[in-house]
């Protein structure tokens, strides 16, 4: 497979990835009556929808067309955190959405340490979504921390 190939396929499976993620968040949206629940998890689905923007532009500048298929690498992860959804308290949304997380943040460190040379914005653009999904999980991790207690 050729430096290119390994390009498009890793950005496709973090499209594929982010797919996942939404899916995750709604599924968290949806198990909550919390109006504050319902803005965070709304929150992380509109950013995992601006990286899939980005990571498709990416790809249509490599001459592939954009990454749509959902089902990533992680979606049995997510389908997971599906079955978790045993209660509706703060509790377990928090930790089955740090779960899902924990896969997705994996997921960009194995796209970071992939052994193909990576045009510099799109290095930098990955390391930018990694953080992101970093704090995103340590937002979560927190408030689970608190209500925990």
């Amino acid at each position: 497979m050729s430096g290119d190939e390994k390009l498009t396929t890793v950005l496709s499976d973090l499209v594929k990835i982010n797919n996942d993620r939404i899916e995750g968040y709604k599924q968290a949206k949806m198990a909550t009556e919390d109006v504050d629940l319902k803005a965070l998890f709304q929150h992380m689905v509109n950013d995992s929808l601006k990286h899939i923007a980005a990571l498709n532009q990416q790809l249509e500048l490599l001459g592939m067309s954009a990454a749509t298929t959902m089902g990533g690498r992680i979606y049995d992860a997510w389908t997971a955190i599906k079955t978790r959804f045993t209660g509706t308290d703060r509790y377990s949304l928090f930790s089955s959405c740090e779960y899902g997380d924990d896969a997705v943040q994996r997921a960009y460190a194995d796209a970071l340490s992939i052994d193909v040379p990576m045009p510099l914005a799109l290095r930098d653009l990955i390391a930018k979504q990694r953080e992101s999904v970093k704090e995103a999980h340590e937002t979560i991790k927190s408030y689970r921390d608190v209500v925990g207690q």
